[in-house]
């Protein structure tokens, strides 16, 4: 009768949300699946943490007696339990942490093993049992938090930041430090610093023979330092010509201007190789009308540097625009008028006031299209020839006949470094001044017209820059339909289209043939799993950064970005090193390739959501919760519905890389899950160029529909006066005396 008379008392108040979680705890240890794969044992019970641990995977006890004991120290409210309930917890995940680390899946050390035996038959990664466990193991931390004043006990914002933080943790941090120690194993499995050093000193990273005029080829890392400074350069300048021309010219075609310019962002990587090589290549339209013409001997001076530059250029240049346009609109008009005012010239005021405002969209720019070349995977591929970077290399040391993924790790460090090293040198270049010019005070200001020297030079190379990009973009949209493009046989045919998307009627229903429809469902679905839980993901962390202040905050913001900081070919290095044993086996499914894409842009949605609360004032989410709204509440019906903008551009953003993306997700694809651009990988490997072409101009016309969606689904953001039903003048007039 005492039992059940405490009932009630114990499923009240503020615990009833910590019992849950320890209920769903015990749950998952006592009667769900602790691993994965369990061979010989068939029912569901004795598969569980305590089933192992009575069969004597002693090592599992702890985890499966730890959330009866606190479930009993909470429902008698002992007097400790407030004090170390905490502790307990965390010696726990810390145990949970240490065997999964410590028992592999073929055993373990010979300590480990003399204290359990069973521990040498190994252990395999993580099933639902486990995984739920976890979760209900975080969940009962944020409560603890809460209840212990954590941010100001709103248990909304400390179950995100747990949460988030284990994730981080796990996917960003986990991957990182593994692969960082397989730098230093040596193939024969033994650990030292050896290897490490003869890796990175290997004569092919660093030679500077293309410098000094000897022999040989330059470094790989000689080659991919040098590419990414001139695309970075190049991708900038052309970048800032387009701005100028949208911004401070008369030019009548802008909407036109914007749409071609920013059409590569939405190509799949290969297609732009293709084309260029079907434009320049030995028998490309070009080259040969060039030979003709002139009398030239065809070379294949495309398959190099000078291939892969173009291509960059061409791909990165949106991206620098989009940067630049919205640095130069932010300039206040009035500061270019008041030096035009006391006579200085066009000219002069342009180099002493407009570009030096310039400085930290420039440093941007540059810096995005810098990390965009050292992760480029496709077209060095593509184009390539005999020119190493980096992230070719990184993927054949994984990939080719030596599996080697010691080396692997040790470039993929040497690539973080020089990404990191941009990162430093950009905020050492931007420094700290203020580069405010719009304030609170009312502007009148125009823009003034550009120089005409300036003006002549950003006709001529935006110019040149859209005619390049329209005859990549013809070779694309006529490549598909012509018999083969590779030879200039242009007999028009929907052949190709037939292969990749072949569709029958039999038996009463559609029948899917095509050699890339696999690819295709599979890239829509990890895609628009992907793309909302980016979203929300990243938008939930600019909420706690920008309205949340809690310890370690700064530590917070920080590995939320470094996921940004990493480029894309490491990222799928680390997680073929992390995610491919146990404890967290996942490589081969679906789930890897959309938590990689969640954690590689969740920065994007992360800061945009940060810049959309940075214009909207707090009080009314104070306001809310004064009221008596939770803070999910307040989350869900304040928040959201003011960064719909925000939201709209870290949907479009992370859909559209994780249906183009190649560099992280060569590594992950497998022959159940495949993805769209490894596919047209494996076309133009073969030469199958037509093929490749008309997949990415499917894939061009899928992204384009859904984007359209998204902004239908979403909506706008409206902060005015809602239209409202005026009532008729006759009813005024007629209600006059």
């Amino acid at each position: 009768m005492k039992v059940i008379a405490s009932l009630p008392r114990f499923l009240a108040g503020p615990s009833r949300a910590s019992v849950s979680w320890l209920f769903l705890w015990c749950m998952a240890s006592w009667l769900m699946p602790w691993y994965k794969v369990t061979p010989g044992i068939t029912e569901a019970w004795f598969s569980s943490a305590l089933g192992h641990s009575l069969a004597g995977r002693l090592w599992l006890l702890p985890l499966a007696l730890a959330p009866c004991l606190l479930l009993l120290a909470q429902w008698r409210q002992w007097s400790w339990s407030a004090r170390t309930s905490t502790g307990v917890f965390f010696a726990v995940a810390a145990w949970l942490i240490v065997q999964a680390s410590l028992i592999g899946l073929h055993g373990t050390s010979p300590s480990m093993g003399a204290v359990f035996p069973l521990s040498t038959e190994g252990q395999t990664g993580l099933g639902w049992g486990g995984f739920i466990s976890i979760i209900a193991m975080l969940g009962w931390l944020s409560e603890a938090l809460a209840d212990r004043g954590f941010c100001k006990g709103d248990r909304f914002a400390s179950a995100t930041i747990v949460f988030i933080v284990a994730l981080l943790g796990l996917f960003v941090f986990f991957p990182i430090v593994k692969l960082s120690l397989m730098a230093f194993r040596s193939p024969d499995g033994l650990w030292s610093i050896a290897p490490f050093i003869e890796r990175l000193t290997a004569q092919d990273l660093w030679r500077i023979n293309c410098i000094t005029a000897a022999p040989g080829r330059c470094g790989v890392v000689i080659n991919s330092v040098t590419l990414g400074v001139l695309a970075a350069t190049l991708s900038t300048l052309i970048g800032l010509g387009l701005a100028l021309l949208v911004a401070r010219t008369g030019f009548r075609f802008k909407r036109t201007l914007r749409a071609i310019a920013i059409l590569p962002i939405i190509t799949p990587p290969f297609v732009v190789g293709v084309a260029l090589i079907v434009l320049f290549g030995r028998t490309g339209l070009v080259t040969t009308s060039i030979a003709d013409w002139f009398g030239i001997v065809p070379t294949r001076w495309l398959y190099g540097m000078p291939g892969i530059l173009m291509a960059q250029v061409l791909a990165f240049t949106p991206v620098t625009f989009l940067v630049l346009l919205g640095a130069l609109e932010a300039i206040n008009p009035s500061l270019e008028e008041a030096s035009n005012t006391l006579g200085a010239r066009p000219l002069t005021t342009f180099r002493k006031v407009t570009f030096p405002l310039l400085r930290p969209g420039l440093a941007a720019a540059f810096l995005l299209a810098f990390i965009e070349s050292l992760s480029d995977f496709g077209n060095p591929l593509v184009l390539g020839g005999g020119f190493e970077v980096l992230s070719t290399k990184i993927f054949f040391a994984v990939v080719g006949a030596r599996y080697d993924l010691g080396n692997a790790a040790a470039l993929s460090l040497v690539l973080l470094v020089l990404t990191l090293t941009a990162f430093w040198l950009q905020a050492r270049w931007v420094g700290r001044r203020s580069y405010i010019t719009v304030t609170g005070r009312s502007d009148s200001g125009l823009a003034p017209a550009l120089p005409k020297s300036i003006a002549w030079l950003t006709y001529g190379s935006v110019s040149l820059f859209i005619l390049f990009t329209l005859g990549v973009y013809v070779i694309v949209m006529i490549g598909g339909f012509v018999n083969d493009i590779g030879r200039w046989d242009m007999t028009p045919t929907v052949r190709h289209l037939g292969t990749a998307f072949s569709v029958e009627w039999q038996q009463g229903s559609l029948q899917f043939y095509g050699s890339a429809w696999n690819s295709l469902k599979t890239t829509l679905l990890v895609s628009a799993i992907a793309a909302p839980l980016t979203t929300a993901i990243g938008i939930l962390t600019a909420w706690l950064v920008a309205r949340q202040n809690f310890m370690g905050k700064r530590q917070f913001e920080f590995g939320t970005m470094l996921s940004f900081a990493i480029l894309g070919t490491v990222v799928g290095v680390y997680y073929v090193a992390a995610f491919n044993v146990p404890p967290v086996d996942i490589t081969g499914t679906m789930a890897i390739l959309i938590i990689c894409f969640m954690f590689r842009n969740m920065p994007v949605g992360m800061r945009a959501g940060v810049a959309a609360l940075a214009q909207i004032d707090r009080s009314m989410e104070e306001a809310s919760q004064t009221l008596g709204a939770t803070g999910a509440r307040t989350f869900r019906q304040i928040v959201l519905p003011l960064v719909k903008p925000a939201l709209f551009t870290a949907m479009v953003y992370s859909f559209v890389t994780a249906m183009t993306a190649v560099s992280a997700v060569i590594f992950l694809v497998s022959a159940r899950h495949n993805m769209a651009t490894a596919y047209i990988m494996g076309r133009v490997e073969n030469g199958e160029y037509a093929l490749a072409i008309t997949y990415s101009t499917v894939l061009m016309i899928v992204m384009i529909i859904c984007i359209t969606a998204m902004s239908l689904i979403i909506g706008k953001r409206q902060l005015g006066r809602r239209k409202t039903e005026q009532p008729p003048v006759a009813s005024h007039a007629a209600a006059l005396p």
